[in-house]
């Protein structure tokens, strides 16, 4: 990938997060739902259980309006959150303004690749929704390692499967899978008409970068730099994502008979 191509994902990001910021969470419901947030904290329990020797510091890369990082305070974690965005750093700050002041949450407007900390300095490394945003999230990843210690754990969710851009072998399946990732969009804007909520147009085509057919997030990286920087545990585990604020009834149908669509990685160093 060229350096320019570089710059211009990374400015298509800070477009696309400053258009988004003030309507994040209403515009997300794959992420805010409540079942994926039950999820996300079941999954968070389980990683903190992982960790050796936890001096409670996490680092939350891509933190966004502070999903996980809100999750992780509330955990007891003293919490480095970075992101990109001027606008989610600021939101960020506003809602945990009582972590900032007692030192428990430190806010750093970068992009990851360009922040720095100490060898071995944090116990857990996470982000959600993330990775697909990166120009080079192989090279993040291997960079971040070096900041987890011995004994810590990287937890990176929210990525599109191997699944994702599949066909489903089985005509019904493909069917299926069809029918409901596009029913999602226009359970949704029905959702907001309802609600009244103006959402602006936004284009996500260099932002998504690598939420595409044509160039995928390729699962096979992540694995490779877990092996390279030797962790001495990693796990992909797939799930099925509900993508609207109003239950698709389709949901159910599509978790039975289709792969899922949607995974995340733990991996103990």
């Amino acid at each position: 990938m060229s350096e320019d191509l570089k710059e211009r994902i990374h400015e298509a990001n800070v477009e696309v997060h400053r258009l988004e910021a003030g309507y994040y969470e209403l515009l997300h419901p794959e992420v805010y739902g409540k079942r994926e947030q039950k999820r996300i904290d079941r999954v968070l329990i389980m990683v903190d259980r992982l960790l050796t020797g936890n001096w409670k510091k996490a680092l939350d890369f891509g933190a966004g309006t502070g999903n996980l990082t809100g999750k992780l305070l509330r955990m007891g974690y003293n919490v480095t959150a970075t992101d990109i965005s001027e606008e989610m750093c600021a939101i960020l700050k506003k809602k945990f303004n009582v972590y900032l002041k007692t030192g428990k949450l430190i806010v750093i407007n970068s992009p990851i690749e360009d922040v720095s900390f100490d060898r071995g300095e944090f116990d857990l490394i996470t982000c959600y929704s993330v990775l697909h945003h990166l120009p080079d999230y192989a090279g993040a990843l291997q960079k971040l390692s070096v900041f987890l210690k011995k004994g810590g754990v990287m937890y990176l969710d929210h990525e599109p499967s191997p699944f994702y851009w599949k066909s489903e072998s089985q005509s019904l399946s493909h069917l299926v899978k069809s029918m409901y990732l596009h029913s999602n969009p226009l359970i949704n804007t029905f959702y907001f008409r309802i609600i009244g909520a103006t959402i602006p147009s936004i284009d996500y085509a260099l932002s998504d970068y690598w939420h595409k057919k044509d160039h995928p997030l390729k699962h096979e990286k992540i694995e490779c730099i877990f092996k390279k920087e030797r962790f001495d545990f990693f796990k992909r585990i797939d799930y099925h994502l509900i993508g609207s604020w109003v239950l698709n009834p389709l949901f159910y149908l599509y978790k039975r008979i289709c792969k899922p669509e949607m995974s995340f990685w733990v991996a103990k160093k």
